[in-house]
C-alpha cells in the first residue's frame, strides 16, 4: 500500500499504449449466455496462493532483495504473473509508462466472453518497496487476484460480465500505474466500467477484516461472504485513498476491495473479535525488510482469497440492483451487555421532506452467539417503537443479519432514529456492528 496519497505522474507516450489497448479489447458476443442463477465461486487453494507468493519471494531474493519499480525483480514479476495467465487462455497487454526516469509496467488480463459493455475489474499492485520483498504488501493481493483469475479459467466461467484483471506497477510511488491506466483509458472505455475491486495487503499477521464502503453493492458483497464465516468486519479507513482504487473512484467508477491493516495498533476490541495481538501494528513489517512468506497470516489469506472469487462470480453474474433510494447508516460497533439494559445505534436522517415511507427498509448486522436472546426495536425520532425482532429460547443460530420492512408513514422522515437492541438471557453476548436505513 502507498504511503502516498497524492503524486504526479511523469510525462510519458500514449500513442502506443492507446493502440495496444485498442488491440486488447473484448470482442462482442454474439449472443449473451442465458443463466438463471450465478454459480457458486469454487474454494481458492490456499497452498496455490502461497505457491505464488514463495515465487514471489524467490525473484526478490535473486535480484536484490525487492520488486520495486524499474527494478529487475519487478518485471521479473510481471514476466511470471503473464506467464501463468497466458497458459490458461487470456489475452494480457503490458502497458507501459515511465516513472523516475524508469520504465514501470502494467498487467492487464482479459478473459474471453461476457458483455463488452459491462467491464467488472480486480486488480492489485505487483511492486514492492525499495526495503523488501513486499509479500503482504502486496504479494498477497496479486496472488489472490492471480489464483482466482486461474480459477475463473479452471472452471471455464462464462459469466455476464465481462472479466479483466490488473497488475499495477509503482503503487509505491503514488498510486503511478493505475492512475496512468485510468488517464489514458478513453471517456468511452471508462463508461464500460462497472466495477472495480481492490485486494491489497491481505494477509496482515495480526490480521483485521477491512471492507471498503465506497460502493454498496460491492460492500454489502464482500460483508455477506464474511458474515457467512461469522467473521466480523469493519469499514476500511487506514489505506482510505491510498491504493489503486482511488484512481477508478475519481473517474466516477464503483470501487471496493478488502484491506486487512498495515501500521495501525490494533484496539483491544478488534483482537476480542477477530484474536491476534492488541496494542500491536495489524502489520509490524509494513514497508520493511521482515516483509517476506514469514509475515502472513494463512487464516486471513485463506478467507480473503476464497472473498475475492466470491466477490467475482457473484458480480459479474446479470445485473446486481443497488439499493434504491438515500441510504443513512451507522458502523460504529455498540457493545450489547449481556442479559442487561438495551442500547442504542443512533443515525441522523437529513434533507428528507414530509414523513418516512410505508415500506421503510431496516438493515441490520448484529454479531452475537445466541441471537435468540435479542430483542431489536427501530425507534423513530419521536420515541416511537416498531418491533423487528422478539427473542426466542429455540433460536440458537449466531447474528442478526436482515432487512426490516416497515411501515413508517406515521413519522417525520428528518430526525435522530435509533436501532434498540436488548439482550434478555445471560450466557452469550454480541455487539451491533452496523445497521442503515434505506429512504
Amino acid at each position: 500500500m502507498s504511503p502516498f496519497r497524492h503524486r504526479p505522474l511523469s510525462a510519458a507516450a500514449v500513442l502506443a499504449v492507446a493502440a495496444l489497448l485498442a488491440t486488447a479489447a473484448p470482442a462482442a458476443q454474439a449472443e449473451p449466455v442465458a443463466r438463471t442463477a450465478a454459480a457458486a465461486a469454487p474454494d481458492i487453494p490456499l497452498a496455490n496462493v502461497k505457491a505464488h507468493l514463495t515465487q514471489l519471494q524467490s525473484i526478490a531474493t535473486a535480484n536484490g532483495g525487492n520488486r520495486a519499480h524499474g527494478r529487475t525483480g519487478y518485471k521479473a514479476s510481471v514476466d511470471y504473473v503473464k506467464a501463468k495467465l497466458d497458459a490458461a487462455g487470456y489475452t494480457t497487454a503490458l502497458q507501459q509508462f515511465t516513472s523516475g526516469g524508469a520504465t514501470g509496467y502494467n498487467l492487464v488480463a482479459d478473459w474471453p466472453g461476457g458483455d463488452p459493455n459491462q467491464v467488472l475489474m480486480a486488480g492489485a499492485h505487483l511492486d514492492s518497496v525499495t526495503s523488501g520483498a513486499g509479500i503482504n504488501d502486496n504479494g498477497s493481493g496479486s496472488a489472490a487476484v492471480l489464483e482466482t483469475a486461474l480459477a475463473v479459467s479452471r472452471a471455464q466461467l462464462t459469466p455476464d460480465k465481462h472479466l479483466r484483471f490488473a497488475w499495477w506497477g509503482a503503487e509505491e510511488l503514488g498510486l503511478v500505474g493505475s492512475k496512468y491506466y485510468v488517464n489514458n483509458l478513453a471517456s468511452t472505455e471508462r463508461a464500460k466500467l462497472a466495477g472495480y475491486l481492490n485486494f491489497d495487503m491481505i494477509g496482515s499477521p495480526n490480521a483485521g477484516y477491512f471492507v471498503y464502503d465506497d460502493d454498496p453493492v460491492i460492500e454489502q458483497t464482500f460483508k455477506n461472504y464474511f458474515a457467512g464465516l461469522s467473521v466480523p468486519t469493519e469499514i476500511e479507513t487506514e489505506g482510505d485513498g491510498r491504493s489503486d482504487h482511488a484512481p477508478f473512484k475519481s473517474a466516477g467508477v464503483p470501487v471496493g476491495g478488502l484491506f486487512t491493516g498495515a501500521s495501525n495498533t490494533k484496539s483491544s476490541a478488534q483482537a476480542q473479535k477477530w484474536g491476534g495481538t492488541a496494542g500491536q501494528a495489524f502489520d509490524r513489517c509494513y514497508h520493511s525488510s521482515c516483509d517476506t512468506t514469514a509475515n502472513i497470516d494463512d487464516t486471513a489469506l485463506n478467507r480473503n482469497s476464497d472473498a475475492v472469487a466470491h466477490a467475482i462470480w457473484t458480480l459479474s453474474a446479470g445485473t446486481v440492483t443497488p439499493p434504491t433510494g438515500t441510504v443513512f447508516s451507522n458502523a460504529t460497533d455498540v457493545a450489547v451487555p449481556d442479559n442487561g439494559a438495551a442500547v442504542t445505534s443512533p443515525v441522523a436522517v437529513t434533507g428528507r421532506t414530509g414523513n418516512a415511507p410505508s415500506a421503510l427498509k431496516v438493515g441490520v448486522d448484529i454479531k452475537h452467539t445466541y441471537r435468540g436472546d435479542l430483542v431489536v426495536d427501530l425507534l423513530a425520532p419521536d420515541g416511537t417503537a416498531y418491533r423487528l425482532k422478539n427473542s426466542s429460547g429455540s433460536d440458537s443460530a449466531d447474528n442478526v443479519i436482515a432487512t426490516y420492512t416497515v411501515n413508517a408513514s406515521a413519522e417525520t422522515a428528518d430526525g435522530t432514529w435509533r436501532l434498540q437492541v436488548r439482550d434478555v438471557a445471560a450466557q452469550d453476548t454480541g455487539y451491533i456492528d452496523s445497521w442503515q436505513l434505506t429512504f
